[in-house]
């Protein structure tokens, strides 16, 4: 890389930062996350506006590649930082009731997914066909946890009933997305090592070793000082380590990184359990804008013609009502009222950077070309955009704690006797 090249880059770095926070803030302002505002950000400097000459202007192609690389380190520490949200507690006390609705909105919008992929397997190439039918019905199914959280918080949600079953059902979600991810990127590995992805099973052995390792040195940090810089190194070292090795044995680096930050366990202490991710997030905040950018660079909207639009509204279709009839059935059938249903379903619509990310995975494999890439980008971005707008009709002022009574099947779980725990 020359000096200029290099001063470039560093101005470009300078740029994507400004532009996702102007976006950012924008989108907040207009009752939006702010995902949305900095994912539009990196569309509009990409090739859909004229022509693509304000792409080439403010990102030369030789630098563009560098910026690939900031973007998938910033990757890897969102995965990590995503593995390390996961509160596997919430599951425990959600019950039933979290777990059939998790089922629903999975399920029924998988199984639309594969004939919509059937359908687009007509006119879009792919390297595995029936991956690519696979990958569709993933591609709809993906609820986005980290965006959920943010809009339940941002809304005043925090607390309520339907809030924690949301918050248990998309991690569900999420967990079994991923895994899912990684399955149909395997059957795509086509560089004959395919067998290197068995190392997964002594991989996973040697993460459950680690976990307790990992515990036994978080818990040696100082009750009243901030988690040790060398905890918080070791833990990013762990995370860019397991990208790296599930990278090379041919699924996608972003799963060992999720899986990394899955098996970290949750520090005791709250305040050494909060530094950690506020340490994690300050360097999202630097390196994600990168991936939002680079992925805009592969959307042109203004390239779309009729047959591309036929694509997005069939995708919408199928999406929206696979995503929202699964959940919405799945807890009426636990008796919960038809408000807190559709509330509840409406939450797991919700799409954002989490569907980014698995559409860029399957852009990389050859599942997707760059034209329905840029259709389902549009369908992530347009149902996570319409979740504020339903709630607020919903909910009106957002107090979701004495909406509807509380469903037979949740009554029945709180009126099971709790076993007495003895003293030894």
């Amino acid at each position: 890389m020359t000096e200029t090249q290099l001063a470039v880059l560093l101005a470009d770095v300078a740029l994507i930062i400004v532009i996702s926070r102007l976006f950012g803030v924008l989108a907040r302002r207009l009752g939006q996350p702010a995902v949305i505002g900095e994912i539009l950000g990196g569309i509009l400097v990409g090739p859909t506006l004229f022509d693509g000459a304000l792409t080439d202007a403010l990102f030369p192609m030789e630098i563009r590649p560098h910026l690939g690389t900031l973007a998938n380190v910033g990757l890897v520490i969102f995965m990590f930082f995503v593995g390390l949200e996961f509160d596997s507690s919430r599951l425990r006390g959600s019950g039933r009731i979290a777990g059939v609705t998790a089922f629903g909105s999975a399920v029924l919008p998988f199984v639309l997914g594969m004939p919509l992929g059937l359908y687009l397997m007509r006119t879009h190439e792919s390297a595995n066909d029936v991956a690519f039918v696979l990958f569709i019905g993933i591609a709809v199914s993906v609820t986005a946890f980290p965006v959920l959280a943010r809009i339940i918080t941002d809304r005043g949600m925090q607390g309520s009933r339907i809030a924690a079953l949301s918050l248990s059902a998309a991690a569900v979600c999420d967990l079994a997305a991923w895994t899912a991810l990684a399955a149909v990127q395997g059957m795509v590995s086509g560089d004959g090592h395919g067998w290197w992805m068995l190392l997964m099973v002594p991989y996973a052995l040697v993460l459950f070793w680690a976990r307790p390792l990992l515990r036994r040195m978080i818990a040696r940090a100082k009750p009243g000082s901030p988690l040790p810089s060398s905890v918080f190194t070791t833990l990013l070292v762990g995370a860019l380590a397991s990208a790296a090795l599930t990278q090379l044995i041919g699924l996608h680096f972003v799963i060992g990184a999720f899986l990394f930050g899955l098996i970290v366990p949750r520090p005791e202490r709250p305040a050494h359990y909060e530094g950690l991710l506020e340490r994690t997030q300050n360097l999202t905040v630097l390196l994600l804008p990168m991936y939002f950018v680079t992925s805009g660079m592969k959307v042109d909207l203004a390239a779309m013609g009729m047959s591309d639009l036929r694509d997005f509204a069939l995708v919408m279709l199928v999406a929206i009502t696979g995503k929202f009839g699964g959940t919405w059935l799945a807890v009426r059938s636990q008796g919960m009222p038809a408000r807190d249903s559709a509330i509840l379903a409406t939450l797991m619509n919700t799409r954002g950077l989490t569907e980014l990310i698995a559409l860029g995975v399957g852009l990389e494999a050859g599942l997707l070309d760059e034209r329905l890439y840029a259709v389902f980008v549009l369908m992530a971005v347009i149902t996570t955009a319409m979740t504020g707008p339903l709630l607020k009709r919903l909910t009106g002022q957002g107090d979701l704690a004495p909406l509807g009574a509380t469903p037979p099947a949740v009554r029945a779980e709180s009126a099971k006797p709790q076993k007495q725990e003895t003293s030894s």
